[in-house]
Order: structure tokens, then sequence, then C-alpha cells
């Protein structure tokens, strides 16, 4: 099984400004090790939002900034954007790591919220606007991040991902780990999923993150049952149910599930997509509330 495969690739994106992605070392606590990137494009807005954009298996946070065109928007919308990486695990995230699936106690998740912290203060950004997203092994992180850190972000979206805390307990969460029950579709209530985000932080009653869920119905490597998985847990925890499903969006191929209005929760399912269902990033924008 290569690693490419569980991480995917859309277009390439460059800048069409002076701006560039910068390697920042030093941004605080970093228990594991791992890597920070940031664009900041030339022209950030005053107060700006912040994105954090986590790679799949195998990925690096490099190739992730040339893998969805996010940085254009940030050129035009004036936003920031985080890459981290990881150099563990085959270069995928620590989501089976109990650090990690509990708020404060240390892991890879820790370190990522060094870095939005750092690039909070160093350019004035806007703590009530911070998101998530990723692929694959980034999605399951995306999930992992809103799960343990409800008061850090205020939306993500995961695509290709799985459920917080379906690897809890393994070894690994690589490609090539014994346990792949997670992977190929790990069943729970709706009230057992959301005890595992709940558990995470416990005593916690502030908001909790909205999510977009992308998933292809045609993905053998994490199967679509991982995306419904990770709705039930969703909709338990933000206590939204589903009430249509829309056909055609954002494509022909594409079922857009709603659960309450479709403003907290929703998730996309695509007919003949494998691993990883492709970044929409207008549709995610507006869902985190960044486009109009």
């Amino acid at each position: 099984m290569l690693l490419s495969s569980f991480f995917g690739f859309a277009a390439l994106a460059t800048s069409v400004m002076g701006a560039s992605l910068q390697q920042v070392t030093n941004f605080g606590n970093n228990p594991t090790k791992i890597y920070m990137y940031i664009y900041v494009p030339d022209k950030v807005a005053a107060k700006p939002a912040i994105i954090v954009a986590l790679h799949g298996c195998g990925g690096t946070a490099q190739a992730w900034y040339s893998g969805t065109r996010l940085p254009s928007y940030a050129d035009q919308n004036g936003f920031i954007l985080i890459y981290a990486g990881t150099p563990n695990q085959s270069n995928c995230w620590d989501v089976q790591n109990k650090a990690s699936l509990t708020h404060g106690e240390g892991g890879d998740a820790l370190g990522i919220v060094s870095m939005v912290n750092y690039t909070l203060n160093k350019y004035n950004g806007d703590k009530d606007r911070v998101y998530v997203m990723g692929t694959s092994s980034g999605a399951m992180m995306t999930n992992v991040m809103a799960g343990s850190y409800p008061d850090v972000f205020e939306a993500g979206a995961a695509y290709s991902g799985t459920a917080h805390a379906c690897f809890a307990g393994s070894p690994t969460a690589t490609p090539f780990g014994a346990n792949q029950t997670c992977a190929q579709g790990l069943s729970r209530t709706p009230q057992q999923w959301g005890d595992f985000v709940r558990n995470s932080y416990p005593g916690y009653t502030g908001r909790r993150p909205r999510m977009q869920i992308y998933h292809g119905l045609a993905d053998t490597l994490v199967r679509p049952a991982c995306g419904y998985e990770a709705l039930k847990q969703w909709s338990n925890v933000l206590g939204v149910s589903l009430t249509r499903n829309v056909t055609g969006v954002p494509s022909a191929q594409y079922t857009n599930m709603i659960y309450g209005d479709g403003t907290k929760l929703q998730g996309f399912f695509g007919q003949g997509v494998g691993h990883t269902a492709p970044v929409n990033e207008q549709l995610m924008l507006k869902f985190f509330g960044i486009l109009p």
C-alpha cells in the first residue's frame, strides 16, 4: 500500500504575490517535535482569521501548501494559514495518542495549539475565527483537534477522516498498522461517540466547533462508514439531527447531508469518489464564514 494513496493531492496552488511559505521554530510547547510552517499574505487583515491545514499520512506541510487553492484565497481575503507537519509515524498524526485526545495533556495536538497561540499573538489574530481542516490522517486530526480543543477552534472540515478517538488505544494510526478496525468503519452509538469528545475535556461547557465532513463513497482505505460515524458523533455533540439530503451539492456526484439548519453540521458524500475527497475551498470557506 502506498502512503501517497493515503494522502492524495489536489491542484497545485501558487501565490500570485510575494508572500511565501515560511518555517517557524521556537513557537512554544512542542512535545512531539512537529513542524510549523506559516503563510501570511502580503495584505493580511487587521485582525485575521487563522486556518490550520493538516496533511495526510506520508505528506508534508510543504506539499499540503501546494495541495489546495487556500493560499490564493488567503491572498484575496487576508487570512493566515498554518501548515503543521509531523515527521513521526510515517508522517501520520498521533490520533490514537491519549495525550492528543486529552485537553492540555500533550501530543501533536498541544503542539498545534502552540502554533495557533503563536500566530494569534504575533499577528493580532482573531481568536474567535480559528479553524482547522485536513485530509486523510489530517482529517482524523481535524476531528481530534475539534474534540480536544473546542475552546480554540470555531469550526473544522474533515476530508476522508475518522471520528474523534476512533483510533484510541491502537499502537499506531498508519495504513500499515495491525489495527485497521477504525479505518474499516468502526461503529458506535451517537452517545458513545459524543462521550469520547466530552471526556476529552471534562467539565467544558462552552461552544463546540461547527463541522463539515467530506467522504468518498468509493474510498476503500478509509471506508465511507467512517464519515457517517463522524457525523453521528458531531450530531450528538452539537445537538442537531439530520433534517434533509440535498443532491448535486457541491457537484452532481455528491449528496449534501444537512443537520438542523445546516449552520452547525453538514456531510458531503460523493459517488465514485475514492481516497481522498477533494477539497472544496469555496464551500468550506463559506461554512467557516470567511467568504460571504
